[in-house]
């Protein structure tokens, strides 16, 4: 039986985050600069988001560029964003076959305007699609994202004369810019890095984490089911006991 045939199909986590990290190592590791490495990076998203299609996932979000990543040098960080429209453009045949829809969050604002227009057009073009929704956190980190919706919060409150009281998790939620986008149950991170780096903390917090020591531009299929079947394997009790688990089944 193969790894794919393995997983139990009505057992899938309904969205899965990947934190796709290793892309300069594996550059290094095969004498190339860092942009080289970045460029194969490409298929692995590819390979991901298809296969997720196919198996049933709904929601796969991509860790694509943090607000910490602004910070690295401004040719690696032009090549990002040259390789991200390129990228785009490309992909949307890709995204029309697969019945997938294209979303991005973040602060969106600091992109290019080059680059904010092609990923706009690439969600328009994808809107209606239904099979799957890959969205990419670009310029994102969880920190900003907190705080960009605290201030939101304390704008409504005094505009509204909202009670700081009546905020409970569900509300503080609305203000996220994940606010339409359900938490995920599967994290992955590759690259054998065993840290979050600022991506969905709130959201996250029950989600079972997967670590794993391919670089990225490795990361294929039979990887992404060994994940899932990973995940499967596990008891997810947010909070309670085996036996309360088993009372209630």
């Amino acid at each position: 039986m193969s790894l794919k045939e393995s997983i139990d199909l009505t057992r899938l986590p309904n969205h899965i985050a990947i934190i796709m990290d290793g892309n300069g190592r594996w550059a290094k590791k095969h004498g190339h600069i860092r942009t080289i490495g970045h460029q194969h990076g490409v298929k692995p998203v590819r390979e991901v988001s298809e296969a997720c299609a196919e198996l049933g996932v709904k929601h796969v979000t991509l860790y694509a560029f943090s607000t910490e990543n602004w910070n690295r040098p401004i040719e690696e960080v032009n090549a990002l964003m040259e390789l991200l429209v390129l990228t785009i453009n490309a992909e949307i045949p890709t995204l029309q076959k697969n019945n997938i829809k294209l979303n991005a969050f973040g602060d969106l604002s600091k992109l290019p305007e080059n680059c904010r227009k092609q990923l706009n057009d690439a969600i328009e073009i994808t809107s209606s699609n239904s099979r799957m929704t890959l969205h990419l956190a670009l310029s994102y980190s969880s920190r900003w994202e907190i705080m960009d919706a605290a201030k939101k919060f304390a704008k409504d409150c005094i505009s509204n004369n909202i009670s700081p009281e009546a905020i409970d998790e569900k509300l503080f939620s609305s203000f996220l810019a994940t606010k339409n986008i359900p938490d995920p149950e599967l994290m992955i991170r590759t690259s054998g890095e065993y840290r979050i780096s600022n991506f969905l903390l709130w959201q996250i917090a029950y989600s079972e984490l997967y670590f794993t020591q391919t670089l990225w531009p490795d990361f294929d299929r039979n990887e992404l089911y060994n994940a899932i079947l990973d995940y499967q394997k596990r008891e997810r009790r947010f909070g309670k006991t085996s036996e309360q688990l088993t009372q209630t089944t």
